[in-house]
Formats: structure tokens, C-alpha cells, sequence
């Protein structure tokens, strides 16, 4: 507790009922849930086993369990339940299937899986029709509405379209024996009010529970915790209603406010140190989210320094924005003799980035684009995810096709419709429906031969997975599916030379994470649809840092430039004619928070939208932090640029 102020101490310490910290951007939230995980073990007795830590990413609960772990015997660490809110979902519907009518290997579908699903249900319907399908249903599910509830409450044309999409697309998954993310957290909340029985083992089982960004929480997830808690109600949760931005999504940060409502002896903590940036970076943050209607008052404070201004400038036109930004950016490098890692530069939208990509390439700066596609979503690592998927579970339908004709094993497309007719007819899976007499009845003794050659390499495989070491598998599925000769059959050399790469990287990965873990590959595929991405170490390239300040939320850097700060760029166009500015603004607070040492404001005069020229305001927002006006700086020429550059590598390389 030596090196924690006296606010983070109360925090860790209190146990005597519901506590909510409110922990400011870089407050130290980690370090309480942490230190106080360690002050349950060691010095409450309370067994490792019984304390969840709940957070929203992979990456946040890796790196929480590692800092527990520094705290902590390596098997009093390892006993922890630090998880995502879906991994936890699907560990309890796992144990708890039967209950639901679904058997414990059930398959958890992505994205990909359930948009491949509702074309497959729906081929008259076009993709933006599905989209917005997909969406309200995942709404609806958040609200824990089932498709008869939302069929009634359905208010136009398209909602009622939805509705009826809903409940084929329901029924569908629970036929293929599957649930989709939002069933990961929906299920255990309709498990939990069924059957009370469950419940209370539950509770019994995790005595208490630290929840981490609690302001991202939606209605379901809430609801969660709710029956989690029980009347113990023995919980930490860490969050901070200036920091929620992910409305658009179903968060909801009213549930700070319901806290107070359904736990009326709620102890509120307020963490307002900040450890991450100088004052006149934090004062500037105070200023802006003061304009949004507080749930909770609070203000930020450091002893770090005032540090340098909050520059702001104006440029002519967007591509001016990004050659003056990587101007900058590059002298302010080379004057303090940095690293280009302590280098970000953020936006609102995705499009904003090509003219900084570009500016930087002209520059030969290195640069990382964040939000990149996951390594799962490698159409290789697809390919090889079926099987896996389908040992793990033989009900899988989109599995067993895509496994069945990646690569081409003489099942053709005749074949395929054929065994999909007979199987809904039979209301059995593909690869049941494949075994069947009745079957073979149908299709030729050419047609059937190798579906029935399939399904016995499946069978033979199958065991080996649920048996053996995944390391002692693996070596062998690779070998005898012959992937890397269907792809050098199919791609240019040079793009079957990366896929296959790709797919040996996967397959290693596997085996290692099999032999840690000891486990077979049919346990590894149970946890793999919740991974984002691989399982290491995080990018230690040397580079500047482009993101959206979505994908900025709960990282840092030494300096930020903001860009693209106007009216309807930030707050977005939409947001303004919706009225939900206060997000946008806990959007831009959000910015702000990532600097550390200094930061830096630009935005354009005018931007080509199409063909036109369409002139821009600056942000409100700028005025609200309390800068000064932007100052409109003149680019230089690219030959006096460049001259100024190399007398300032002369400059310092005297010294």
C-alpha cells in the first residue's frame, strides 16, 4: 500500500459493501483493482478462486492478470477469474448448457459467421437490409427483448422486417447449436432468472467481484452483475462518466446513476490525481467536459508540472493539415531527441488517416495504423478454424461446409444441396444428416463416396483432438488436409507463400498455447472465438501512432497531435443533428487524456468533399477548453521546409 495516495487506499481497502470508484483518466484504476485483488487474498483469506475481475478486452484483462500475478504466488494468480464479460458468459453457459436445451460444446458464431448465416436465410434481402437487420437485433438482445417481444413493439416497416429476420435467425442458431456475442451475455442473464438454483451457485462461487470501465456497461451486462451480486452485494466498480464513448454501441452511463438507485448504501470513491499528464493539459480537459451535465463532480489534478501550452493552428485546406502536422511532429522529434513510439496522431473518422499515411510516407517516417483487420479474420485461418470449430462441435453447419470445400474434396455444390435438403427435412445437423441411409438414397454411390469419406476423416480426427495433446495433432491435420498445396494450387506464389506463413504462425501458436496449458485441441477451440487476436506480446516497433480516438481509449503517449478537430467532423455531423453532442465531447476529452508532455490542435479551413470545396468552422470544442483562437500557420514550401530540417539535424548533431 506504500506507493498509493490516500484516496487509492480507501478504494482498496473498503469492504464493508458496494463501493463505485470514480477514477479519472490516468487515476490509477488499474493499480486499485490490482492491490486490491492482493489485499483480498492475502489479507481478508478470501481464496483467489472466488474473486472475478471483469473488464471489456483481452488486452485489459491479460494485462490486469499480469500485474495481479506480480502481487501474488503464481498459483494463487492462475486460481483468479480475470476475464472479459463474454469470456465469463461463455464459461458459465458452458458449465450450465443442459439448462438452456444446449449441449456444453455449443459454437460461439463471429460476425462473419452470423452476417454468412442471415444470407444464407434471407438471399432476396441486399447486405445493407441485413446490416441494419443485424444491428436491431443485437439492440434488442442488449435490452433482453426476445423476437416475439420485439415483433410486438416493432414501430415501422423496417423494424417489423427486422423482427421477423430475428426470429428465423433465432431459431436457426439454436438448430445449429450456437449462440452469437450478445447471447454471451443475454443467455446467463435469462439462465440466472429461471433458474434460481443456478444463481445462487454462482454467487456462492465468485464472493467478489471488481468490474473495470464500468461507464461501457450496457442494460444486459448490468443486469449481469446485478445477479451476480445477490444480496451480498460485495463489488468494486471502477469508472468514470467523462470517459464514456461508447453510446453508439449500448453503453449506457446512466448505470453509474442506477448503482445509487439499486444499492442504496453505495460508497462513491473519487480517484482525481492524475499520474499521466501536466497541469495545463489536464486544465484544458476540466474546461471542455464542464460544459456536459455532471452525473458526478470531479476535476483533475497533477504534480507533474504545468508542462507546455495546448498549441492550436489552423491550416488551409487538409492536405496542408497533414504536411504541417508531420512537419511538426518530425522537428519536435528531432529537438527533443525522441522516439517516433511517443509520437500519436489522432482523429474521429477512419478517412481522416490516408492524408497523414501519406505526409508520412513522403517524409519516411515509420507509422502504425490501429485498427487493422485480426489475424482470425485471415480468410487461411478461417479455412483452418472450421475443422477445429467442427471437432469442437459436429452441429457447427457453416463449419462443416466450409471444411467440407476448403479445400475441394470431391463434395460438390449438387452434393451440398442435396445433404441441406434431407437435413432440414430430418432436423438433424449436415454431418449427422451426412451418416444417414436415407442419404445415401439420394445421391449417387459418386456423389456420396467422398461426403462419407469426409465425415469419416472428421470422426477419425475428432477423437484424436478431444484425446491427445494439441501439439501431436496439429503437425498431422496440416498434413492431411494438404492446405498448402490447394493454396499454391489457387494463389500466386508470393500470396500462398504468405498464407501459408500465416497459418503456420496460427499453428504454432496453438501447439505452444496447448503445451502451457496442457490442453487438447478441442479445449483450446472453445475459448478461440472470443480471441481478438493473437495472444503476444504487443508491437515494440519504433513508430507513430495513427488511431482513431475510439481505438485511443485507455492508451497514452508522451505528445498527441488532434486533428481534424472542427464542427461536424468532432462533434460529428450526426451527432449534432441527434443531440448527442455530450458524447462527442467526452470524445474529445477522451483525446486530450492520451497526452502526456504536450499537445497539440489542429484543424482545417476547408476540406474537398467529392469534387467540392467545403468550408469548416472550428470545433466548438476548442473554445470550451479555453484556447486561444487558432493561430493560422503558413506552410513553407517544401524546399524551405526541408532546409530547416537539415539545419536542425546539423544543429544537433554538433552538440
Amino acid at each position: 500500500m506504500h506507493d498509493l495516495n490516500v484516496r487509492q487506499r480507501e478504494a482498496t481497502q473498503y469492504l464493508d459493501g458496494p463501493l463505485l470508484v470514480l477514477a479519472g483518466a490516468g487515476s490509477g484504476k488499474t493499480r486499485v483493482i490490482t492491490r486490491k485483488i492482493a489485499w483480498l487474498v492475502r489479507e481478508c483469506g478470501l481464496a483467489s478462486r472466488r474473486i472475478a475481475a471483469i473488464t471489456f478486452t483481452n488486452k485489459a484483462a491479460r494485462e490486469m492478470r499480469e500485474r495481479a500475478g506480480e502481487l501474488l504466488s503464481k498459483k494463487t494468480a492462475n486460481d483468479l477469474q480475470v476475464s472479459t464479460f463474454h469470456a465469463l458468459g461463455a464459461r458459465i453457459l458452458r458449465e450450465e448448457a443442459s439448462a438452456l436445451g444446449y449441449k456444453p460444446r455449443f459454437s460461439i458464431f463471429d460476425a462473419a459467421d452470423c452476417t454468412a448465416l442471415l444470407a444464407d436465410l434471407f438471399k432476396e434481402l441486399e447486405k445493407g437490409a441485413l446490416r441494419q437487420a443485424q444491428q436491431h437485433i443485437s439492440t434488442w438482445k442488449n435490452a433482453m427483448l426476445a423476437p416475439e417481444a420485439a415483433q410486438a413493439l416493432a414501430e415501422n416497416g423496417t423494424e417489423q422486417r427486422a423482427a421477423r429476420i430475428y426470429l428465423a435467425y433465432e431459431a436457426s442458431l439454436k438448430a445449429y447449436q450456437a449462440m452469437d456475442f450478445d447471447d454471451l451475455i443475454r443467455l446467463p442473464v435469462q439462465l440466472f432468472m429461471e433458474h434460481p438454483e443456478i444463481r445462487e451457485k454462482w454467487q456462492d462461487r465468485l464472493r467478489y467481484l471488481l468490474i473495470d470501465e464500468y461507464q461501457d456497461t450496457n442494460a444486459c451486462q448490468y443486469a449481469l452483475l446485478q445477479h451476480l451480486t445477490g444480496p451480498r452485494q460485495q463489488f468494486t466498480a471502477v469508472g468514470d462518466d467523462d470517459q464514456s464513448i461508447y453510446g453508439w454501441r449500448g453503453a449506457d452511463p446512466e448505470n453509474l446513476k442506477r448503482l445509487s438507485q439499486d444499492f442504496p448504501n453505495l460508497k462513491i470513491i473519487k480517484l482525481e490525481q492524475n499520474y499521466r499528464s501536466t497541469t495545463r493539459i489536464l486544465e484544458a480537459a476540466n474546461r471542455l467536459i464542464a460544459h456536459n451535465e455532471k452525473l458526478f463532480e470531479k476535476k483533475l489534478w497533477s504534480e507533474l508540472g504545468h508542462g507546455s501550452p495546448v498549441r492550436v493552428t489552423q491550416h488551409e485546406d487538409h492536405e496542408q493539415e497533414a504536411e504541417s502536422v508531420v512537419m511538426r511532429l518530425n522537428a519536435h522529434r528531432l529537438e527533443h531527441r525522441g522516439q517516433w513510439s511517443d509520437y500519436a496522431i489522432l482523429y474521429r473518422s477512419n478517412h481522416l488517416a490516408r492524408f497523414f499515411e501519406s505526409a508520412l510516407r513522403n517524409q519516411r517516417i515509420p507509422y502504425v495504423l490501429s485498427g487493422g483487420s485480426s489475424f482470425f479474420d485471415k480468410t487461411e485461418i478461417k479455412d483452418f478454424l472450421a475443422y477445429l470449430r467442427l471437432f469442437a462441435n459436429p452441429e457447427d453447419d457453416p463449419a462443416f461446409i466450409r471444411a467440407a470445400t476448403t479445400p475441394r474434396r470431391g463434395i460438390g455444390s449438387e452434393t451440398l444441396k442435396t445433404l441441406g435438403i434431407y437435413a432440414g427435412e430430418r432436423r438433424r445437423s449436415l454431418f449427422h444428416a451426412a451418416g444417414e441411409e436415407g442419404l445415401a438414397q439420394r445421391l449417387s454411390a459418386r456423389q456420396h463416396a467422398p461426403l462419407a469419406e469426409f465425415c469419416q476423416f472428421i470422426v477419425r480426427m475428432r477423437a484424436r483432438a478431444e484425446q491427445e495433446a494439441a501439439q501431436v495433432v496439429l503437425p498431422d491435420l496440416l498434413t492431411a488436409i494438404e492446405y498448402e498445396s490447394y493454396l499454391y494450387a489457387h494463389e500466386e506464389e508470393r500470396v500462398a507463400a504468405a498464407r501459408w506463413t500465416n497459418l503456420c504462425e496460427f499453428s504454432d501458436w496453438l501447439r505452444q498455447k496447448g503445451e502451457t496449458e496442457g490442453k487438447t485441441l478441442v479445449d483450446l477451440v472453445q475459448t478461440i472465438a472470443l480471441i481478438q487476436q493473437l495472444d503476444k506480446e504487443e508491437t515494440t516497433a519504433d513508430a507513430v501512432q495513427l488511431s482513431t480516438l475510439h481505438a485511443a481509449k485507455g492508451l497514452e503517449y508522451r505528445h498527441v497531435f488532434l486533428v481534424g478537430v472542427e464542427e461536424e467532423i468532432l462533434p460529428h455531423r450526426e451527432a449534432i443533428a441527434s443531440g448527442t453532442v455530450e458524447e462527442e465531447r467526452r470524445l474529445m476529452y477522451v483525446g486530450i487524456t492520451r497526452a502526456r508532455q504536450s499537445l497539440f490542435i489542429s484543424c482545417a479551413r476547408r476540406r474537398k468533399q467529392h469534387r467540392d470545396w467545403v468550408f469548416c468552422a472550428p470545433s466548438r470544442f476548442i473554445a470550451e477548453m479555453g484556447a486561444q483562437p487558432p493561430s493560422s500557420t503558413p506552410l513553407p514550401d517544401k524546399a524551405t521546409g526541408q532546409a530547416r530540417l537539415n539545419a536542425l539535424k546539423a544543429m544537433l548533431a554538433g552538440r
